[in-house]
Parts: C-alpha cells; sequence; structure tokens
C-alpha cells in the first residue's frame, strides 16, 4: 500500500487562531502518571452534575516520564512500613522533608501497583525456591495483592516488564474520564487568577500544537502535573547527540512556572538530581547496582566506595554520610572527589557481575541473564542499547563508564523541589503543614492558591515518589480536587483578561515572526526577533558556566549566581523577541520561557541558602559544608503576580517520625 500525501514540514501559523472558550468543574492539566492517577480516581468521587477535564501537550499513552517504559516500580512498600519509608526518604535527601507528605503516600501507594498488575502490567515474582518469574510466568504465582512475592532489586523496588506500562495506566485513565473529556495535543501555558476573588484559581489557557487554535478554559479547581525540568543545563551530548538527556526532554518546567506566576508558594527549589547514569547513552544504573550487584570502580580498578578516603569524606556530612545507606547526593560526591583527585574515570564493573551471576547456571539461565541486562535498557531507555551496540559492548565482555549528568529539576525522583501543599487533615499533622483555604477547610496537595493543586513532580520537600507514587499523589490530589470544586459549588470563575487579549499574549511569537520575517533570507538570522533554539543555547550556557553546571564540576559561588541572574532577566526581557514560524516553533517558543522562569526560581534559591545542602548535586563554594545550626530548614519563596517581586524566607521544619 502507499502512504498518504503528507504536508512536508510543521503546521504553519496564522495571525489570528480559531478561538474555544470552554468552563468546566475541574481542570487537570497534564498526562503523565500523576494526571492519569488523578483522571482515574476524579470520576469515583465526582457527582453527575459535575465536569472535569484533562488537556495534555502530548498523547496519554506516551506522555511523561514513563513514556518510553520502565523496567522497575521503585516505590513499593510491601513488608515495609510507612515510618521506614519516611526515614529512607529523610535520609536520602539530607535530612529536610515534609514527612507528612511521605507518610499519607506511603499508606496508599501499594493500591496503586495492585491496580497496574489489575490492568495488565507483567510484575515478577519469586517462586518458594527463591527463583525469579518474570513476564507471563509470573502470573503463575498469583498476584501482589493475594499475597505473591515480587522480585525485589533493593528494599522498595520491584521489578516489571514496563514497555508498555504508560499505555496500560493511560488507557485506565481514558476509560474512567471519557473520551469526551480529554484534549491531547494542546499547551497550556498561562494559568488564570480570578478577577473577583483574592487567590483565587479560575482557569488556564493554551494552544493546540496540531491547529491553530486557542483554548481559554474556566474552571472552579485545576490539578497542574506537567512533570519536572529538562534541558534548563546544557547537556553533556553535543551535536546530533542534543537531544540526548536522562529525564524527557518535553518537560520543560511547565508545572513549576505556571504555578509560580500565579503565586504558588515554592519550597526547597534549590534540591536539583544530577543522577549518575551510563556515559552518553544515559541509560540506568539503579537495576546494574541492586539487581545484578554490579560494583562502581575508579580508574585505577579499586572499589573507592570502600576506600579510607572515602569513608573520611562522608564523615564530613554525618550523620546523612554515615548513615547505613549513603544518600544519593553524596554517592555522587564521592564520584565527583575520585575525579578531582584524578581517579576518574568511573567505571561499572559489570564483566565481574555477570560472571558471579553465571555461577552455577546453565547456558540457558546464563542467556536469560544476560538478555535481561540489555531489557533493562530496551524497557526505557534504548539509546543506551544502541550505544553498546555502536562501540562493541558486551556487557559481559567490556565494563562501562559512568558519569553524573547535568542537572535536573523534579519532585517525584530523588529530588524534591515543587510547591509547598497542604497535608492531609489529620490531628498528627502540624497546623503549619496544613494550608487552609477560603472557607477554612483543608485540602489535601492544595497549593497555596485557593483550587489550585498540583502532583508528583509538582509537590515539593517530599521526593522517592517514582512512577507508583506519582500515581498516588495524582490520586490523593484528585479526591481533594472533587471536594473543593462540590464546596465551591457556588462560585463562577471570572478572569481580567478578554479573549483577544489572551490570544495576543499566546500568539505574540507568531506576530514578531509574521512582522518581520521578510526582512532577511535567513529565517533564523533576522535583527527583529530570536528563535527559540537560540534562546535555549543562550540560557544553558549562562546556567552551565554560572549556575552550578557539568562546565565547573556542579559548582558556583556569590559573584557567578549575580551574574546568571543578571543574565536570565536580559533573556525574560528579551522574550519579548521570540519568534514562531509554524506551531513547533510556538511550542519551543513557550517552553523556553517556561525554562528560564524555572531555572530562575532554583538559582534565586541556591541564592538565599547559606550553605551546600546537597554536595554531588551542587556546590555553593562560599559556603561550601551543610549548617544545620542555621539552615536545617525548609527555604520557601513566592512570586507577586502583582508587584513582580520575589521573596524567598525560611520554613520550619518539623519532625514527626522518630529515627
Amino acid at each position: 500500500m502507499t502512504l498518504p500525501n503528507r504536508p512536508k514540514g510543521e503546521t504553519k501559523t496564522v495571525r489570528d487562531p480559531e478561538v474555544e472558550e470552554r468552563e468546566v468543574d475541574m481542570l487537570i492539566v497534564g498526562g503523565g502518571m500523576a494526571a492519569c492517577g488523578a483522571a482515574f480516581e476524579v470520576r469515583k468521587w465526582m457527582s453527575d452534575d459535575q465536569t472535569i477535564l484533562i488537556v495534555d501537550k502530548a498523547a496519554m499513552e506516551r506522555s511523561g516520564a514513563v513514556a518510553q517504559g520502565l523496567s522497575a516500580i521503585n516505590t513499593y512498600i510491601g513488608d515495609n512500613t510507612p515510618d521506614d519509608y519516611v526515614r529512607m526518604v529523610r535520609n536520602d535527601l539530607m535530612g529536610i522533608v515534609r514527612e507528612d507528605l511521605i507518610f499519607d503516600l506511603g499508606c496508599h501507594v501499594d493500591d496503586s501497583v495492585h491496580l497496574f498488575e489489575e490492568w495488565g502490567l507483567p510484575i515478577w515474582k519469586k517462586t518458594q525456591e527463591g527463583k525469579n518469574l518474570d513476564g507471563k510466568k509470573g502470573q503463575s504465582m498469583g498476584t501482589l495483592k493475594s499475597g505473591a512475592a515480587p522480585v525485589r532489586t533493593g528494599k522498595w523496588q520491584i521489578m516489571i516488564n514496563g514497555e508498555s506500562y504508560k499505555r496500560i495506566v493511560a488507557e485506565a485513565a481514558k476509560l474512567s474520564i471519557g473520551e469526551d473529556n480529554i484534549l491531547e495535543r494542546v499547551f497550556i501555558v498561562e494559568l488564570l487568577l480570578d478577577a473577583d476573588k483574592e487567590n483565587q484559581i479560575a482557569g488556564a489557557v493554551g494552544f493546540s500544537v496540531r491547529e491553530n487554535k486557542v483554548y481559554i478554559i474556566k474552571c472552579k479547581s485545576m490539578l497542574i502535573a506537567c512533570g519536572g525540568a529538562v534541558n534548563i543545563y546544557q547537556p553533556r551530548s553535543v551535536g546530533e547527540g542534543k537531544g540526548r538527556a536522562w529525564y524527557p526532554v518535553w518537560n520543560s518546567g511547565s508545572t513549576y512556572t505556571l504555578g509560580m506566576k500565579v503565586g504558588a508558594e515554592l519550597s526547597m527549589m534549590e534540591n536539583r538530581f544530577t543522577p549518575a547514569r551510563f556515559k552518553d547513552g544515559y541509560g540506568p544504573v539503579g537495576a546494574w547496582f541492586l539487581l545484578f550487584k554490579a560494583k562502581a570502580l575508579n580508574g585505577l580498578g579499586e572499589s573507592y566506595v570502600e576506600s579510607d578516603a572515602a569513608k573520611a569524606e562522608l564523615e564530613k556530612y554525618a550523620p546523612y554520610g554515615t548513615a547505613a545507606i549513603t544518600p544519593t547526593c553524596l554517592r555522587n560526591h564521592l564520584m565527583l572527589f575520585e575525579m578531582q583527585e584524578g581517579r576518574g574515570p568511573i567505571i561499572m564493573d559489570t564483566v565481574s557481575a555477570m560472571a558471579k551471576l553465571g555461577e552455577g547456571l546453565s547456558k540457558r539461565e546464563l542467556r536469560h541473564i544476560e538478555s535481561e541486562a540489555w531489557e533493562d535498557f530496551l524497557d526505557m531507555t534504548c539509546g543506551q542499547a544502541n550505544l553498546w551496540c555502536a562501540t562493541n559492548t558486551e556487557p559481559e565482555n567490556k565494563n562501562s563508564e559512568v558519569m553524573p549528568t547535568e542537572p535536573y529539576l523534579l519532585g517525584s525522583h530523588s529530588g524534591c523541589c515543587g510547591f509547598w501543599v497542604s497535608g492531609p487533615d489529620y490531628d498528627w499533622v502540624p497546623d503549619a503543614y496544613k494550608v487552609k483555604a477560603d472557607n477554612g477547610k483543608i485540602y489535601n496537595r492544595m497549593t497555596t492558591v485557593n483550587g489550585l493543586f498540583t502532583a508528583g513532580d509538582g509537590v515539593g520537600c517530599s521526593g522517592h515518589k517514582f512512577s507508583s507514587g506519582s500515581h498516588t499523589e495524582g490520586r490523593l490530589a484528585g479526591k481533594s480536587m472533587v471536594r473543593y470544586a462540590r464546596d465551591h459549588a457556588d462560585f463562577t470563575p471570572s478572569i481580567n483578561q478578554t479573549s483577544q487579549e489572551l490570544v495576543d499574549l499566546i500568539y505574540r511569537p507568531v506576530r514578531v515572526y509574521l512582522d518581520h520575517c521578510e526582512y532577511t533570507t535567513a529565517d533564523d538570522i533576522n535583527p527583529n526577533y530570536i528563535k527559540p533554539n537560540g534562546m535555549m543555547y543562550r540560557m544553558m550556557k549562562a546556567t552551565n558556566e554560572y549556575g552550578a553546571g557539568t562546565a565547573t564540576f556542579y559548582t558556583t559561588n556569590n559573584k557567578n549566581l549575580e551574574i546568571v541572574m543578571e543574565l536570565l532577566h536580559c533573556m525574560r526581557e528579551d522574550c519579548e523577541k521570540l519568534a514562531a514560524g509554524d506551531l513547533h516553533e510556538l511550542m519551543r517558543a513557550w517552553e523556553i520561557y517556561h525554562r528560564i522562569w524555572t531555572v530562575e526560581s532554583h538559582l534565586r534559591h541556591i541564592q538565599f541558602r547559606k550553605e551546600t545542602r546537597y554536595p554531588g548535586f551542587y556546590y555553593q563554594m562560599d559556603y561550601p559544608n551543610t549548617d544545620d545550626e542555621n539552615w536545617f530548614c525548609f527555604s520557601n519563596s513566592k512570586y507577586d503576580p502583582k508587584t513582580g517581586k520575589w521573596d524567598v524566607f525560611k520554613k520550619d521544619y518539623i519532625k514527626i517520625i522518630s529515627d
């Protein structure tokens, strides 16, 4: 058969797009695991007269961080306790976390995992003899809910066949919410406050990335769950590999920018994640460390984490550095320490690990182990498998280099930046951790803006949720969002801006392009505008060199931060001259705008905190040590949309779970 004729290139933009206005009770912005969790849960609690809409920039089946697949679920409580879960997260994030949010999640996360299995996700199981059964073979042992034992790669992780993980979860969300209540390929770029009620969310505006159309949506309550931020720093990959990153490249910090611009309070935005990954391919190392028991070696072939130098270095960061499990940032710190001492590069000893695993196994069993080593990448990072093939790397015969990546911002993985949200309304939750709405009630996971909720990467101070936890948090927030909308049934949202004003805002890059594109023969060289790609290089250069990127081994200081803040201020001004000749460029223009706002909030927090709380993730060289005496607290910030001014301040940490 012949393929249908398709227009070449992206859809060209027009000066005046079509406008569609909608009004619903509840709006979900995003399509990843948290958004799917919310969509699934909302249907159970909403009444027949309530309305719901989910808007996703992509297609939900392949949207979010789980889009390409996963080989493990990293948060499953099982035989552990929520108290232990809190202790693990608290230790890994250097002590400062919201224990109410973590405990609340730990009480509910297994229910989501059981649902995943019910919906068709294959979960590895242990036989009574201790053998691993993956795929359909594992189903013979029954379900986790019925008592079957999962294959653990660590205390909290279980193995899955997850190449279709997101499709399975998205299908359940779509069936629950209904196809008529879903808008895909629509990019929400600004939130709207109510014209009459102070600090009240009223709606959102965005545009289709497939047709020239602007959407203006009013609502009573809203959930923003658009993931974290990638490509706010220069990736290690260059040239054709520019798009190679650990976190999904379409996550542009929209969650943070959308909320902060309407005045939602942020917390711990100085926290970032610079994961150690297989060099250049960004393939995950967790399964290799945990399942295959591989060790990391320095360039001299030494297991450096066991050396006296490493132990002495960790002693500096007691009690976290001397804990039974070394926090993720300090494991990174040891890698960087070895490289700076001239003992790099860092090598994953896959050869010894595979040889040890193969002891006493038949050829058939050994081949299965080798296939699992490849499947770990094929499930979620195909580029790493491609790189192994391109470099003649067989893990049983050749070791691979490991390297920390460029920084990412997120609140669901081994990071904890995001919004300050309300904890659950339990008597054991401190009042300081509860956000009271305008009616005096407490709504779990509501931000400091009335009616605005978040989940997953959007919730600060509570990392290590991963995929299952993000879905669970979406469910918790979704339930609260329904309750808020019901309690405010008589509220009619109204906005200050006219439809035309919103269209002018959204399509400004299009008008800039159309007004000036004929001035030069080279489309991307024009004195009257800048293309999104050019702005991306400007931002990445600034953050990489002055904001503790890979160029400076993740170090910065007061003077560097002053410089980068000035550069970011100029970039935000120059965003007025962003130009978009097609819908893809319009999307890129708004993404870079969101990235600039997001990374500015990140660097403001680093500038505020007079210590280095996360060595291995970043170093503030004017304050290179942790300072528990003065800085064992949350650092929060609030942008005032009326005055355009920032306020950064401390907030007390309250311990709930004992050591």
